[in-house]
């Protein structure tokens, strides 16, 4: 049940109002008994979504939690070239050790 904010007019008493949403607004004032009474916007008057169920992602399906899985595994491990920015572990020529001479030799070319 929302909590909701009340002003009267007459004599600017303001106050909050813990009702059912089903129910009629309040009318008369408390402390004036006048019926200047009406309901302001307030920030009482919200619904808090919490729990599991509300999120478009507590719904996946087990194929996509499968693939979203393989995919993080699969960007953890270093690539094999070198590319991701870690050295290259092959003890042998590859190719990413003839790319870091090309880039290196065109920067001191550009200089």
């Amino acid at each position: 049940m929302p909590t909701y904010e009340y002003h009267c007019d007459a004599c600017d008493h303001n106050f909050d109002e813990f009702q059912s949403m089903s129910e009629a607004p309040l009318k008369k004032c408390p402390q004036c008994k006048k019926m200047k009474l009406r309901r302001v916007f307030g920030t009482g008057a919200a619904i808090l979504f919490r729990g599991s169920g509300f999120y478009e992602t507590d719904y996946r399906s087990e194929s996509y939690k499968k693939a979203a899985k393989a995919e993080q595994e699969g960007s953890s491990k270093p690539s094999p070239n070198g590319t991701d920015g870690t050295a290259c572990t092959n003890s042998t020529a590859c190719a990413c050790a003839g790319e870091k001479g090309k880039k290196s030799e065109s920067k001191s070319s550009k200089s």
